[in-house]
């Protein structure tokens, strides 16, 4: 583990320490709600300022964007960190394990490291610009499956920002007849994640923010997948709109989208 990924990952364990004996008694977390359908606990927030406390401690040079309090730092910094201190809140809310903590660094705009952590389960996934993907320092491998029908597709429903839901449902149908089938599992960063390992073949979500999927698009392209934006270029990351997959299913999926767009 490099330096970097190694003081992000010491963060990580302590947050994520914090998070599970918080869910041991989730009756005393406090919650408030940011929107329609988006929460937040006192869990995600002491969580960001334990893992924003760690970075500004060992790199004070860097910029620090948060999906809680912002953005640290000067705003036109080399470096810039993009975390999510709790991604799937309100899965861990109802004491559903699938959560994680997600962290990446970018130079100059371009993804260098990631981390995406689950405490419940302990699972380290971790990638670094040409050097692969590692979950718990084992290398990861997207999946080698050509065949749609044989495909499993993750997906993210758009419970926030509904006024999208004809057309995605329209698109989620079409890939439920052409699949083996879709799960939704409520965490982007850990579905993109099962997209690098294998567990997913594919994986599409409209509308979410950098710090949902930054960590886990490096770590899919890393373990040998491709990540683009809905019409196939690389604006995923500004304008949230993502698609994931190994390349001879991401280019049958992008054509599924395209009918629909």
């Amino acid at each position: 583990m490099n330096p970097i990924l190694n003081t992000a990952f010491k963060a990580a364990r302590r947050a994520g320490q914090m998070m599970i004996r918080a869910g041991g008694n989730l009756d005393t977390v406090k919650i408030d709600s940011k929107a329609f359908n988006d929460f937040v606990s006192n869990v995600d927030r002491e969580s960001e300022m334990i893992l924003v406390d760690a970075l500004k401690e060992a790199y004070p040079h860097h910029k620090i964007t948060c999906e809680e309090s912002g953005s640290h730092g000067k705003s036109n910094a080399e470096y810039e960190w993009t975390i999510d201190p709790l991604d799937g809140t309100t899965n861990f809310l109802h004491g559903h394990p699938q959560y994680a903590i997600s962290m990446a660094l970018l130079h100059k705009g371009v993804l260098q490291e990631a981390l995406v952590y689950a405490p419940e389960r302990n699972d380290l996934y971790m990638a670094s610009r040409g050097k692969g993907a590692l979950l718990n320092d084992r290398r990861i491998r997207v999946s080698n499956r050509i065949e749609l029908n044989r495909c499993l597709i993750g997906t993210g429903f758009p419970v926030v920002d509904q006024s999208m839901m004809d057309k995605y449902l329209a698109i989620l149908k079409d890939f439920l007849s052409k699949t083996a089938g879709g799960r939704r599992e409520g965490a982007a960063s850990l579905d993109l994640c099962a997209v690098a390992c294998g567990r997913l073949d594919g994986f599409f979500e409209f509308n979410l923010k950098p710090w949902d999927i930054a960590a886990g698009a490096l770590i899919v392209q890393e373990a040998g997948g491709i990540v683009t934006d809905m019409k196939g270029n690389e604006s995923w990351l500004d304008n949230g709109d993502i698609v994931a997959g190994n390349p001879k299913i991401l280019a049958q999926m992008l054509k599924i989208i395209a009918a629909h767009q």
